[in-house]
């Protein structure tokens, strides 16, 4: 998202910034409002709705709604993400924690300031364990995109670090009830983890929940699922999914 102009706002108080991006092709150029989180404390779900409120009554209002912050509350994102206003767009882009250290930043060409956040790619099968009604969840990967080479990144199970699995998701509040680490055996980390603990380590347990497919489970009583992932960088994304009733 490439700017002509991008000034601080005045007279608003959870819309910080605004400007334009450059036309390109038969795309018209767009207004664009950005809402930046706290230093030290996610940017949470009320932030979201008075923020869009204001750029709604904005005039003219803008066309994309940007949510920029050093970490995201869980309901927070699940609103940027799911949230349709008429004519707004709202994303969520993840600033480097590096912008907090001042002149210990890094300056180099590759260091990124800020990460648009894509949704997990996630599927739901039903689970072969013969139970009807069991289902499984397999993560197959994510998106992100990369502002320095201006192309969609693809990241797979070696860039994801942890994966959580709410697996009856109320709307309000994620609770892993399975939580998985596709890289947890790399350069011995459960031996390690072992050896810290003094204790025997269930081998076939932890293979169990060191993949990108979950246990199988049944549908809950709310009917839908969250699956949280949290990759190699430090970035969290978030995917909600209805469930099918239970037969």
């Amino acid at each position: 998202m490439n700017f002509t102009s991008l000034e601080t706002m005045h007279g608003t108080r959870w819309l910080q910034a605004i400007g334009e991006t450059v036309a390109r092709n038969s795309q018209l150029a767009q207004r664009v409002a950005v809402s930046f989180g706290p230093d030290y404390a996610p940017l949470e779900q009320r932030q979201v709705e008075l923020a869009l409120m204001e750029a709604q009554r904005h005039s003219p209002a803008p066309d994309i709604l940007v949510f920029a912050a050093f970490q995201f509350d869980l309901e927070a994102s699940k609103d940027i993400e799911l949230t349709t206003s008429a004519g707004i767009t709202m994303l969520r882009t993840q600033m480097n924690p590096d912008l907090l250290t001042g002149d210990l930043q890094k300056n180099k060409a590759g260091t990124d300031s800020f990460w648009l956040i894509g949704q997990p790619d996630v599927a739901l099968e039903e689970a072969d364990n013969g139970v009807s009604g069991d289902w499984i969840v397999r993560v197959n990967g994510f998106d992100y995109f990369n502002p320095t080479t201006n192309t969609i990144i693809t990241g797979g199970r070696d860039d994801i670090a942890l994966w959580m699995l709410d697996t009856d998701y109320n709307g309000r509040c994620l609770f892993p009830r399975q939580v998985f680490f596709p890289q947890g055996d790399k350069k011995h980390g459960w031996r390690r983890l072992a050896k810290a603990l003094r204790a025997n380590l269930d081998v076939d347990r932890i293979k169990a929940f060191e993949g990108t497919r979950s246990l199988a489970f049944r549908t809950g009583d709310y009917q839908q699922i969250a699956v949280k992932i949290i990759d190699t960088r430090g970035v969290e994304s978030l995917k909600v999914l209805d469930l099918p009733k239970a037969r």
